[in-house]
């Protein structure tokens, strides 16, 4: 489950900024994940429950923002949403769709105290 090892990331980048901000608790995490990322939202909620017990962010609610996948057609030159990878265009049927966007996971913003 590479769900643990990223929640251990995004644990790592709240400690780093509780140190650099100088913050004791965190109350909410605002997390986007991209539809095409690969990362399964409700694995990483329990994940992140579990990498948080006895850090700054232990009982922090975590908000999943989903962010839709895009993908840029060379047939008809045009931005398409897509909903997997390796999907043909949705408009003209064209194929390969160049991906640009939807694959990322960024901790959005924090709550603190």
């Amino acid at each position: 489950m590479h769900e643990m090892s990223l929640a251990e990331g995004v644990l790592q980048l709240i400690e780093d900024a509780a140190r650099r901000d100088r913050f004791n608790q965190v109350s909410t995490v605002w997390l986007e994940i991209g539809q095409l990322s690969g990362v399964e939202p409700q694995a990483m909620a329990f994940c992140f429950d579990a990498v948080t017990r006895g850090s700054v962010a232990e009982g922090a609610r975590l908000e999943i923002i989903a962010t839709p996948g895009q993908g840029w057609c060379p047939t008809c030159a045009k931005t398409v949403p897509m909903t997997e990878l390796f999907a043909e265009c949705p408009s003209c049927g064209g194929y390969p769709l160049q991906v640009i966007g939807g694959t990322e996971m960024r901790v959005k913003e924090l709550e603190v105290s």
